[in-house]
């Protein structure tokens, strides 16, 4: 028996989370009406979703940089396939920041008219995979495999939430030219926050002051999310998912390599060898250990 079937639903070849998915949504996402300002986060799982949510929410909202007004990152920047049912986003006031994971091809068609914007974050697969085995260990709802091998196989089949991180990226990557799109990643986020908002807001036309900047960066900073309600997403996965197996935090580690920790030898080769294939030509750069720089 497959044990993902009970979460997992298959929508125009792209696994979604069932429990939360909005179909009549998605049924009309092409015609889903885009305004110029709008904003995109697109991320494949766990990849920097909630840190994306956050920063936005930084930026674009004062009240939020000085905490003035208690309302949750996640419903500053929106799941577009997950949160309709709660928001009419044809009310919401403009600009419109939204979070997805969906693929390229499934899009609204109007955002290929190159106005509104996408901020695309990846992450390096190995980690990628290493969050996610300890994200759905977490939550009992997602009977989830229970060694790093199973999952593995899970993951490079794309049996999971997000489908094949492969496909996502590199059809994302492959199709740009058809977007107004800017590609961020990870692991220099996490070196140097302070150069990635500026190179955000910049992207985003968004003219902070220094004072400004530095609110961004402070509380965009691991630390000080992990603990903070209003941006570490535990509240809304309570709500859609009910408590957690264990104790510990949905912001984990946040780091980059923890990979080492969880991969043998022999697996690491075999990932290897199918990165490789996948990704051959492939032009944007990985950073696989907190030491390095990109390759």
């Amino acid at each position: 028996e497959d044990h993902n079937n009970i979460y997992l639903l298959k929508f125009k070849g792209f696994y979604f989370h069932c429990a939360a998915f909005d179909t009549g949504l998605s049924e009309n996402l092409d015609d889903f009406e885009i305004r110029d300002d709008d904003v995109f986060v697109v991320t494949y799982p766990k990849s920097g979703t909630i840190w994306a949510q956050q920063i936005l929410s930084l930026i674009y909202f004062e009240e939020h940089r000085k905490r003035t007004e208690n309302l949750e990152a996640a419903h500053r920047v929106p799941f577009l396939e997950y949160s309709s049912r709660d928001i009419d986003f044809g009310k919401r006031p403009s600009p419109r920041l939204f979070t997805t994971h969906i693929p390229y091809y499934l899009v609204p068609r109007g955002l290929k008219d190159k106005k509104a914007k996408i901020i695309y974050i990846y992450r390096n697969p190995k980690d990628v995979m290493c969050s996610y085995f300890h994200y759905i260990n977490t939550y009992p709802v997602f009977k989830a495999a229970d060694t790093i091998e199973a999952f593995m196989k899970q993951f490079l089949e794309g049996k999971v939430l997000g489908s094949v991180w492969f496909d996502h990226v590199r059809g994302w990557y492959e199709h740009r030219n058809y977007f107004n799109i800017q590609f961020m990643m990870y692991e220099e986020m996490k070196k140097d926050l302070r150069s990635s908002v500026l190179k955000l807001c910049k992207f985003l036309g968004e003219d902070l002051s220094e004072e400004a900047v530095n609110a961004v960066v402070r509380q965009a900073s691991f630390e000080n999310m992990k603990d903070d309600p209003l941006a570490n997403f535990e509240n809304t996965l309570y709500r859609g998912f009910g408590p957690k197996l264990q104790e510990g935090h949905f912001l984990r580690k946040g780091t980059i390599g923890d990979w080492k920790n969880h991969m043998t030898v022999q697996q690491n080769e075999r990932f290897d060898k199918i990165f490789q294939k996948q990704m051959k030509d492939f032009p944007l750069q990985f950073i696989w250990d907190v030491n390095e720089t990109q390759n």
